[in-house]
């Protein structure tokens, strides 16, 4: 007698990456064209994120997109990974969310992480400053006070429509957020590329601290990262090249820039410095065959005892990418 592996829950997390020379219009396009072919391939989450002034990133107003992407699909999950909070007001941020679960009920996620923008620059023009991500605990509080009704700070201050409505709402973390998440009783969601064994502590700490709430009864893990899917192990490695210089590049260089073509990466010369973070982030992600893929994703969900994956994949060819996330859905598809 044979058993069928189960099914694991997938998401996706597109951070709306520019390629270089091209309109962050067509980005923002491709972004909601993505979504709607991820809806037909059964991922079970659509999220968007928030970056500023970072030439590599078209994405940086998140709710906006998410309701763009909400009107071209019609099952998947909406949502944000994630709306930073420290950037903004939470009054701000409930109204928004308010506005998008009342034109899409059932379907709108609140991710939310604790970081604030990169540069002096653009930290001034929003107004924040290096320590804004202190208060996020308190920010949180007071965000999910006006969708119940009982906000902690303003106390006379209805978020309309948000008061009333359920938006799941999730936290980004990586060490010190696991436990703003278990105290607040919301899912988590962390990223594998922190490295295991940091992962691993935090994930056990969310779980050993969490306290249930009117969100969540029980802790709830999303494991993020990136997972590229080939024909060939040797495929695969290459939908990795794009992402990894871009990262090798901002390390170096301070700026993260759009997407180049894989052949341009691997042709190019690079400092000893250059190619020492090149190397670095080429590391730490899942990558080879769909069977190959499948196993290794698998093995890591049985690790974490994660409830669902959330794919943050970027490559520079936008058909090797859909490809990359249609073997994985196969290859983990029971049956």
């Amino acid at each position: 007698m044979t058993t069928t592996a189960p099914a694991l829950r997938l998401s996706v997390l597109d951070r709306s990456r520019t390629r270089q020379g091209e309109d962050p219009a067509r980005t923002l396009r491709e972004t909601v064209a993505f979504a709607q072919q991820t809806e037909q391939l059964g991922y079970h989450r659509f999220w968007v994120s928030e970056h500023h002034g970072v030439p590599g990133v078209a994405g940086s107003a998140p709710t906006v997109l998410a309701a763009a992407v909400a009107a071209a699909t019609t099952r998947i999950r909406v949502g944000t990974g994630g709306v930073m909070l420290p950037n903004h007001q939470p009054l701000v941020v409930a109204e928004q969310f308010g506005v998008l679960a009342a034109l899409f009920p059932g379907r709108i996620d609140m991710g939310l992480g604790r970081s604030v923008a990169f540069t002096d620059g653009v930290r001034r023009a929003l107004g924040r400053d290096k320590d804004a991500a202190d208060r996020f605990p308190e920010q949180l509080a007071e965000l999910l006070g006006y969708f119940d009704g009982s906000p902690r700070t303003h106390r006379d201050v209805h978020a309309r429509p948000a008061e009333g409505l359920h938006v799941p709402a999730f936290v980004l973390a990586t060490g010190a957020g696991a436990d703003i998440a278990a105290a607040a009783g919301l899912p988590l969601v962390i990223a594998a590329a922190h490295g295991p064994d940091r992962m691993l502590a935090a994930i056990d700490r969310y779980r050993a601290r969490f306290r249930p709430s009117a969100q969540a009864p029980h802790p709830y893990v999303v494991v993020s990262g990136t997972v590229a899917v080939a024909r060939s192990t040797e495929q695969a490695g290459e939908l990795l090249v794009a992402e990894a210089w871009s990262s090798a590049y901002a390390r170096t260089h301070g700026e993260f820039p759009p997407l180049l073509p894989a052949g341009e990466v691997l042709n190019r010369e690079m400092s000893p410095r250059e190619r020492a973070a090149y190397q670095q982030a080429l590391g730490g992600h899942i990558a080879g065959t769909p069977a190959q893929a499948a196993a290794e994703l698998r093995a890591l969900m049985e690790r974490t005892g994660a409830d669902e994956y959330l794919v943050t994949t970027s490559t520079h060819d936008r058909a090797a990418l859909l490809d990359s996330y249609r073997l994985l859905a196969e290859a983990v598809r029971p049956g």
